[in-house]
């Protein structure tokens, strides 16, 4: 049985920020309420060292009933029995990811697009990440910045839940759940806050109010 599409994915992130590591974030955001973590590595690291890192966090989440989402690396989230993954469009596909997995396993897919989005969509998906809704700093090449309006339109048009993505902040939550998110993904407004476990709980308040 899969768990519920979580409401605030915090992408974990060691370039933007050196204080805190995958694991440690982990601990943070889920200890403040968040309820779903995304490990997202972009850098050259061997298989080792990624289940290392992913498994100690599959046990934080678990405590704590949170989602642990793995970017990318499926044979990863298989050998660590993590039970979610989300894939970009330069990922392994999406069939061949869900031939792969178990049949519980929640798959997230991303659209930057409305074309890209209702295409996705038509795969089996369980959500998608739809951005960067204000642009991103996270990526050395970004997709263009999408806007709201473009967000609403997605959302409308899509039968699968979308969490928005790309440069979310606190003030601007409220606009993106309006348009019809159903949550939001967030890197640097966490991970490379003063306060991590503040800014985590604030973005919390905010999703359940």
């Amino acid at each position: 049985m899969k768990l519920s599409i979580p409401r605030l994915h915090v992408i974990t992130d060691e370039r933007l920020q050196s204080h805190y590591s995958h694991i440690e974030l982990a601990r943070i955001c889920v200890d403040a309420g968040a309820d779903g973590i995304q490990y997202r590595e972009k850098r050259e690291k061997s298989q080792i060292e990624h289940l290392q890192s992913v498994t100690a966090m599959r046990h934080i989440c678990d405590e704590a009933r949170a989602q642990l989402i793995i970017n990318d690396f499926v044979n990863v989230a298989i050998e660590a029995k993590v039970t979610a993954v989300h894939l970009g469009r330069d990922d392994i596909s999406i069939p061949t990811a869900r031939a792969m997995l178990p049949d519980d396993t929640m798959i997230g897919g991303t659209a930057n697009s409305l074309r890209e989005a209702l295409l996705v969509a038509e795969l089996d998906v369980d959500y998608l990440g739809v951005g960067p809704v204000f642009g991103t700093s996270s990526k050395a090449s970004p997709a263009p910045t999408l806007g709201v309006a473009a967000l609403r339109e997605i959302c409308e048009r899509v039968d699968k839940p979308v969490i928005a993505i790309g440069n979310i902040q606190l003030h601007s939550v409220a606009s993106v759940i309006e348009a019809g998110a159903h949550g939001v993904a967030v890197l640097s407004a966490i991970c490379c806050a003063g306060d991590v476990a503040q800014a985590t709980s604030d973005f919390c308040e905010i999703l359940s109010a």
